[in-house]
């Protein structure tokens, strides 16, 4: 157990890090207008915009609740957790060197694709719920 701690305490650290610059920093109204019901493609910014952080799942949940907090949509906070954890460039650096390009691009584009269809599910359900 104290293994797993050590591996992903910097994660955490980073991640609440991130989330306190977004909570106390950046404005709600920013995150409404990016990531908020009036736009469309909240889920395809934010899936994009988790592909240059290197983070685990840990490290992207403070930032997950304070976008949540500021306005963002469920399917959009869940699409940025996502991309963070499956699409990040580090990740597919490392993975270019165990697999060939084309299986790397049907990865890449399979887990975007589905990454995108889950986080639009997710705004939709969140929207009939409310």
């Amino acid at each position: 157990m104290l293994i797993t701690v050590k591996k992903v305490f910097s994660y955490v650290i980073i991640g609440v890090s991130i989330g306190a610059i977004i909570h106390n920093w950046i404005p709600e109204n920013l995150i409404v207008n990016l990531l908020g019901s009036e736009n469309p493609l909240g889920v395809v910014i934010a899936t994009i915009a988790g592909v240059p952080i290197y983070a685990d799942i840990f490290g992207t949940i403070p930032i997950a609740e304070a976008l949540l907090l500021k306005g963002a949509e469920l399917g959009v906070v869940l699409s940025f957790m996502m991309g963070v954890t499956t699409l990040s460039l580090p990740s597919i650096i490392m993975l270019r060197k165990a697999v060939k390009p084309k299986l790397l691009v049907i990865f890449i584009t399979i887990c975007t694709v589905g990454i995108i269809l889950v986080g639009y599910f997710f705004n939709a359900v969140q929207n009939i719920m409310l």
